[in-house]
């Protein structure tokens, strides 16, 4: 009898493992002893969490465990789904026929296997669901973001996905949390290193979980499960699994809707992994739960993946390759941003100005193919140049023609892809910010070759020629790597003077850092050593100042729009903060303001013509009611003084920004008028 029990549960073996937890309301179990030919007891005590191993001292081999209080079945090493409710731990055919008898104070195996009979599927899916509705009102959830604005973004899908599964309540604070997600960067080592010294806080937490509890110091009603994700998750995923139970569940980018699943595992004793990369994964049915809920600007994920291969770069294998979001749906979210009083939109990518949706299909059930498809003059691509579907320029046309009162900036571009359409149409739209980032990573063009970039200096220098021809107030920000290998003075010296040249608005600026599987890592050597690294990192933040001051010193004297943030950190109770067009941090003084937005002009003066100053370009008919500006409003800014980072104003009224524009190009043809007389 023992015989035909055991191989009616070895048969079970082979129910998939996708089938999912089953919950059974069986008796408690008594502590069963197993006995092998031996005299020697081996003990098991029942544990519906935890999957024990037993061992026979004497003997020093695995025995034969039963226990009612698991619905996962395991042999051979794997662990499979269970749905008499038995779980069976064995390792060869010849312990399967080893005696097993019971102590006298509890029922023998026969009893438990009449009594586990499969109960209907429909019972099993309501207490499924029971189960998850009672763990979700206690698991609460804690988050830390590090690295680039689309972490940010994913950090969002994953709320998203967790709010869907029922987990709800976020906290503050990690020790008051029963999960713990921590977004992770892996594009430079700096990064890596933070995200190692908060892991090793939450092991803290977990490892003292009933000390921290006792002293008053968490408040977590279990001991908290640490997840990490994003490109590190991906990248080091052993090491991270292997790192001392440190992490209970790692998930790559592409597998946020796994996340409630994997958490589940953890409850079964395993570690819950998931960092498989996707061709087609871009969370557009996903609404990201917005992290700052009061803010009036957002983050809208468009495309994922990198396509360019830079040698110094890993992207490409913690993101994948390239893929995007159908236009339908950024629209769609965009439009409930919009509603939830969202004013400026980032559209965020890995290479976002690459945006192609192969989603749609015109009439002959062919994709579009009546856009240019060039890359800009002088660059070239290590991919297949694309040439279907929508691009870029596509999806901004659509976007500020439907929200003409929404900002829209983009990042982080490729300078491989501002065709000329793509150009006109940001001078042409007033609701596309004139804000470029324009990664140059370095001035020189040998440099440049060697981290794949496609593109010379002075293509460059002839792509910012161009912008600044067709878009002439723009503002250009840029990285730039100092360090790279086989880096020599003379390539250092070509980056300070393209700095120089330029003449930048923001700029990103690193120590190169070697990272695995680049192209990098494989072929060149590292050979810069770390004190001439950062004293080259000096000199470029030097060069760079230099020429951000000029930038920032030519706004003074000119009326900006500035979209009101919040007060200013330095004086909350009488200033207010927000960007410009340009994106230029712009502080001013809180005070009542009417609303000038429809009212006409009354008199325009050039600034620079006659004897009149620059505050009196604009003499404006102000009546009606005034208030103090309130985040989210569009003030018209008068630009006093200027600092390396902020330039300080005098605000003159609130307005919109289809108003604001449409008088500044009535005073532009009037200065334009006034010349030629």
């Amino acid at each position: 009898m023992a015989a035909q029990a055991f191989a009616e549960l070895k048969s079970m073996a082979s129910i998939p493992q996708t089938i999912p937890p089953i919950n059974f309301n069986l008796p408690k179990m008594p502590t069963i002893q197993y006995f092998y030919r031996t005299s020697h007891p081996i003990v098991m005590h029942n544990d519906h969490r935890q999957l024990n191993w037993c061992r026979n001292s004497t003997l020093g081999r695995k025995a034969l465990a039963i226990t009612t209080f698991s619905s996962t079945i395991s042999y051979g090493g794997r662990l499979r789904r269970n749905p008499k409710g038995l779980f069976l731990k064995h390792f060869s055919d010849s312990a399967l026929q080893k005696k097993m008898r019971t102590t006298t104070e509890g029922p023998d195996l026969q009893h438990f296997i009449r009594r586990a009979q499969p109960q209907a599927a429909t019972q099993l899916s309501s207490d499924i669901q029971s189960l998850a509705a009672e763990n979700s009102l206690k698991a609460r959830i804690y988050h830390e973001t590090y690295g680039c604005q689309m972490n940010i973004n994913d950090m969002e899908v994953v709320l998203a996905v967790m709010k869907s599964a029922g987990y709800t309540e976020v906290v503050d604070t990690p020790e008051n949390a029963e999960i713990i997600f921590i977004n992770t960067c892996a594009i430079r080592e700096n990064a890596e290193q933070k995200v190692w010294q908060r892991l090793n806080y939450f092991w803290f937490l977990k490892r003292e979980w009933k000390s921290n509890v006792k002293k008053g110091r968490a408040k977590s009603v279990v001991p908290p499960k640490v997840v990490v994700l994003g490109c590190m998750a991906e990248r080091l995923k052993e090491k991270i699994i292997d790192s001392d139970k440190m992490v209970d569940v790692v998930c790559g980018p592409d597998a946020y809707r796994d996340l409630p699943r994997l958490l589940e595992a953890v409850d079964y004793g395993q570690k819950g992994v998931n960092t498989l990369l996707s061709f087609e994964e871009t969370y557009a049915d996903i609404s990201p739960v917005r992290i700052a809920s009061n803010s009036v600007t957002a983050f809208v994920s468009i495309m994922r993946g990198c396509n360019n291969m830079c040698s110094f770069c890993i992207v490409p294998f913690t993101r994948g390759r390239e893929r995007s979001r159908p236009v339908e749906s950024i629209v769609r979210e965009v439009g409930e941003l919009w509603e939830q009083g969202v004013k400026e939109v980032m559209l965020l990518g890995q290479n976002v100005n690459s945006y192609n949706d192969i989603s749609i299909l015109d009439g002959n059930g062919a994709f579009p193919t009546g856009n240019s498809w060039a890359l800009s003059q002088g660059f070239s691509s290590i991919c297949k140049v694309k040439n279907t579907g929508l691009r870029f320029s596509n999806l901004l046309d659509r976007l500020s023609i439907e929200f003409p009162e929404m900002r829209f900036r983009f990042t982080s571009p490729h300078p491989k892809d501002f065709p000329d359409d793509l150009l006109f149409l940001m001078k042409d739209r007033w609701n596309i910010c004139k804000s470029i980032h324009l990664p140059a990573q370095s001035g020189s063009t040998a440099v440049l070759e060697r981290m794949r970039r496609g593109y010379t200096r002075e293509a460059y220098l002839d792509l910012v020629e161009r912008i600044r021809n067709i878009i002439p107030d723009v503002g250009l920000s840029s990285d730039f790597i100092c360090g790279f290998c086989g880096e020599t003075e003379e390539d250092h010296a070509d980056t300070l003077s393209l700095v120089k040249s330029v003449g930048y608005d923001m700029a990103y600026l690193f120590a190169y850092s070697l990272r695995e599987k680049t192209h990098a890592q494989r072929n060149y050597v590292d050979d810069i050593p770390y004190d001439v690294k950062q004293r080259r990192l000096s000199e470029l933040i030097s060069a760079f100042r230099e020429s951000t001051c000029q930038r920032y010193d030519s706004q003074v004297g000119t009326i900006q729009l500035v979209l009101v943030e919040g007060p200013n950190k330095r004086a909350p109770e009488s200033e207010l903060i927000g960007k410009s067009d340009r994106g230029h941090r712009i502080s001013f003084r809180n005070v009542p303001l009417t609303d000038v937005s429809n009212l006409p002009l009354h008199r325009m003066e050039i600034a620079g013509l006659g004897d009149r100053p620059a505050e009196d370009s604009f003499n404006l008919v102000l009546n009606g009611n005034k208030r103090n500006p309130c985040i989210g409003d569009y003030v018209e800014v008068l630009i006093r003084n200027s600092s390396r980072a902020t330039l300080f104003g005098e605000a003159l009224g609130l307005t919109n920004l289809t108003s604001f524009y449409q008088k500044s190009r009535e005073m532009k043809k009037l200065a334009q008028m006034q010349q030629v007389i």
